[in-house]
């Protein structure tokens, strides 16, 4: 009987941001807004970079699949919250939530790999130009890209099987508008201890390994650039890696804060509300960062609505 009480529960409750029904409303229409302009924004800069030849080099190939990733990120954690704040009901089966979990995580492990890539990708274009084209060969393109998603779906595969392997008898109501791992996780009725200390490792291998390389990457870029004689060419160089760093901050600060900070999974609200930032803001920042001030998607988006205005 003990066990049978201790697997009883078969689905979970997303709180969500609010129980207010006219907030709940006017969430709904920014949330579906955010969306659209998210799928739009990043979709843009997909078929930019297929359709224009100037834009096939590696910085692009790279921001093609960040793109995608935030595209499949935002169509994993959005519907379900629109339908969520439609209809008031935040039910949720274990199976959608535990699926739910692996894509978040697959898909945040891949983004994280994917903007240190970038950064390695800037580091050989500015401090080493003459050996950029062997070192960032199309095969070498692919081996980073596809090590970027094997790697974020083995961990998130340990870490969905850490957390499901735990009973869940209650209570079933799960602070968030998403199964946030460190959330679900303390509904658990077993010991947690371990599964946390897995949590914290992968989360540290995921988080700390990649932005390692961003920050030795834009330390020696800086050392380079800041030897350029000539004032244009250090703006160009400031100019394409100030874009990325801008996504860099947004996206890691919020998750180190989220994943690997004392008190992992608290039931407060601020989890839910420091992971509107990666999950609604990011990838909707993330095609006008990148675009806002880039001559080559300019001059892009000139030649695909065939007017030369922008390339003046």
């Amino acid at each position: 009987m003990e066990a049978r009480n201790l697997t009883s529960i078969i689905e979970f409750i997303l709180v969500g941001l609010t129980n207010d029904r006219k907030n709940q409303i006017l969430l709904f229409v920014v949330t579906l807004l955010l969306y659209s302009l998210s799928i739009a924004g990043n979709t843009v800069v997909i078929i930019l970079v297929q359709t224009d030849s100037r834009l096939h080099t590696p910085m692009y190939f790279f921001l093609t699949h960040l793109a995608g990733v935030e595209i499949c990120y935002i169509t994993t954690t959005l519907p379900q919250m629109l339908f969520n704040l439609m209809t008031g009901n935040g039910v949720i089966s274990l199976t959608r939530c535990a699926i739910q979990m692996h894509l978040i995580l697959t898909l945040g492990g891949t983004e994280c790999i994917l903007l240190a890539a970038m950064a390695y990708d800037r580091y050989l274009a500015i401090c080493h130009p003459l050996l950029y084209a062997i070192l960032m060969s199309r095969g070498h393109q692919l081996q980073l890209a596809s090590a970027s998603w094997a790697w974020g779906i083995l961990l998130a595969t340990i870490n969905v099987s850490c957390t499901f392997r735990h009973q869940f008898c209650g209570p079933n109501h799960v602070n968030h508008f998403i199964c946030e791992l460190p959330v679900v996780l303390k509904l658990a009725c077993t010991n947690t201890q371990v599964t946390e200390l897995v949590v914290f490792s992968t989360a540290t291998l995921i988080l700390v390994g990649p932005l390692s390389v961003i920050l030795t990457s834009y330390g020696l870029i800086l050392s380079t650039v800041l030897k350029v004689k000539t004032k244009a060419g250090r703006q160009k160089a400031f100019s394409t890696c100030a874009s990325h760093l801008a996504v860099v901050t947004v996206f890691y600060g919020t998750v180190i804060t989220m994943y690997m900070r004392p008190g992992l999974g608290t039931a407060s609200d601020f989890d839910k509300h420091i992971a509107v930032f990666y999950i609604m803001v990011t990838p909707l920042l993330n095609p006008i960062i990148y675009t806002l001030r880039n001559k080559d998607i300019h001059a892009a988006v000139a030649k695909l609505m065939g007017n030369g205005v922008w390339n003046k």
